[in-house]
Parts: structure tokens; sequence; C-alpha cells
């Protein structure tokens, strides 16, 4: 695991959490995600869920869409996905199958949890991305949590 990011690393990361912020703007949930390639091409996504009435609709899920339809699935190991927030389970498999390499997060997952809530019939997922990964037949590497009180901004007052 790095628990260090470079500086290339750390833009990836504030404009995967702008992406969070223009998410909210735009009427979704606050998470953004974007993917870059070993030879610096960028494919960029938000969250969708409200606006498409979609529950699959992550900004990882989104992003992992476009990515098949962008990039080639040979440069998807020696790519990093950079997201707002630490992937979900369900994120996590489509980053699994997609072929990604590697995967920086700002929020943690239990950092949302405790400035979210659980959903409103009292329901979580609480299972850290590592663990998804971990049972997995391929490592993928995992950086994160970063810059955690930057990327909970976009979340404050959003949830409650």
């Amino acid at each position: 695991m790095a628990d260090t990011l470079d500086a290339t690393d750390l833009a990836h990361l504030h404009r995967a959490i702008e992406l969070s912020r223009l998410a909210r703007e735009h009427g979704n949930h606050p998470f953004g995600a974007l993917l870059v390639t070993a030879d610096g091409q960028v494919v960029e996504a938000e969250n969708t869920v409200l606006t498409d009435r979609d529950v699959t609709g992550h900004a990882e899920t989104n992003l992992v869409r476009r990515v098949w339809k962008e990039v080639d699935a040979a440069e998807l190991p020696a790519s990093t996905l950079y997201t707002s927030c630490e992937p979900c389970a369900m994120c996590c498999g489509a980053i699994f199958w997609a072929g990604i390499g590697r995967v920086v997060y700002g929020l943690s997952g239990t950092g949302l949890i405790t400035l979210a809530g659980p959903e409103d019939d009292g329901t979580a997922l609480d299972l850290p991305s590592r663990e998804v990964f971990a049972h997995g037949t391929r490592p993928i590497e995992v950086s994160g949590p970063h810059l955690e009180e930057e990327a909970a901004r976009p979340h404050r007052g959003f949830w409650r």
C-alpha cells in the first residue's frame, strides 16, 4: 500500500474531488472519478444516480463504462483510477472486472458513513475496498484515504 502521493497523483485527486463538487452542483450525489492511462490520457465521470434515476450511476461505474468505450483494455492494468471517495463494493467489482491496476481515493468509506449516516431505511454497506479487492485473483494497488478534509467538503450539508 502506497501512503504517499507525488504531485501528479495529488493533482489528479484534487480533480476527482472537484468532479464531486460538480456532481452535487448538477443535482447528484457528490462523487467524482477519473482514470489516467500510463501515456497520460484522462477520462472523467461524475455520479449521476439522481439525474439518471439509476442506482448504479456511481462515478466509478460511469467511468468504467466510458473507459471501456474510449481506452484500449490492454492499457488498463497500467492505469490509475482516482476517486473522491473510497469505492463501494459495486464499484470495486466494476474496477476489478475492467482490469484497472491502481486506485487512489480521497474520503474513506467510514468517513462517508460518518458524514452521511445510513440510508433512509437505516442500511449502510461498510465494506472497505481493500477487503473487496483482496478476494480477487489479481492484485489492485490501493492508496488512500488522502485529502480527507478536502474530499469531505462537497458532502457537508448534502446528506442531512
